[in-house]
């Protein structure tokens, strides 16, 4: 059971947190200090260090959440699932539980928000594509194992997260661009560009 003191201190990490992505979208992510995240919740910059090591781990903390969401989503698939099929079905039935994991911690709102920062910052755009290759390699370890495969000597479980992973990257840019930024339209545009995979894929782009 979850003791007093820990329930308080989850309550500063997740009030240090909410600062940082409101002063990160606010002010701009070079512009907002360490210090200033701190005095926003009325604690020291000792006491930030406590719970995180810089202001990228910050940035990135609800972006880590998702990320490990829907790893395990993919693990949790039914075995039968063709692997396509497992990482499809992991975004398109994962909306609903991802969506309580964000608000356990900030606004979606706001996450949606540092998304579109992400993508519009060299600094964080650097580190989130990095990250984005970190997570598409536990993937495809998951696939991998899922099938009974060695990820290193059978290039498909790699291949089949390089492809999706790309229709995620474009789907996420193409969002971020449009005028819709409720989870609902980003869900839909996922939906959307996922379907057009196969074809995109097998079929000529030509009109006969």
């Amino acid at each position: 059971m979850e003791t007093l003191r820990e329930r308080k201190k989850q309550r500063t990490r997740d009030a240090l947190l909410r600062a940082a992505l409101e002063l990160f979208t606010s002010r701009g992510y070079e512009q907002t200090t360490v210090d200033d995240i701190a005095a926003a919740v009325d604690v020291s910059q000792r006491t930030f260090f406590r719970y995180f090591a810089n202001k990228e781990e910050a940035a990135f903390a609800v972006q880590e959440m998702t990320e490990a969401y829907y790893v395990e989503a993919v693990r949790l698939r039914p075995p039968e699932e063709a692997p396509m099929q497992a990482l499809r079905q992991a975004v398109v039935e994962g909306w609903d539980g991802l969506h309580e994991v964000i608000e356990s911690v900030v606004p979606v709102e706001l996450h949606l928000r540092m998304y579109q920062l992400m993508e519009s910052t060299p600094a964080l755009l650097a580190a989130h594509l990095r990250r984005g290759a970190e997570t598409e390699e536990r993937i495809a370890r998951v696939l991998a194992e899922r099938e009974g495969l060695d990820v290193d000597a059978d290039p498909r479980p790699r291949l089949a997260v390089a492809v999706f992973g790309g229709v995620m990257r474009v789907t996420q840019r193409q969002w971020s661009m449009g005028e819709d930024f409720s989870l609902e339209g980003i869900r839909e545009l996922t939906i959307a560009y996922l379907e057009q995979v196969g074809p995109a894929l097998a079929e000529s782009w030509r009109e006969t």
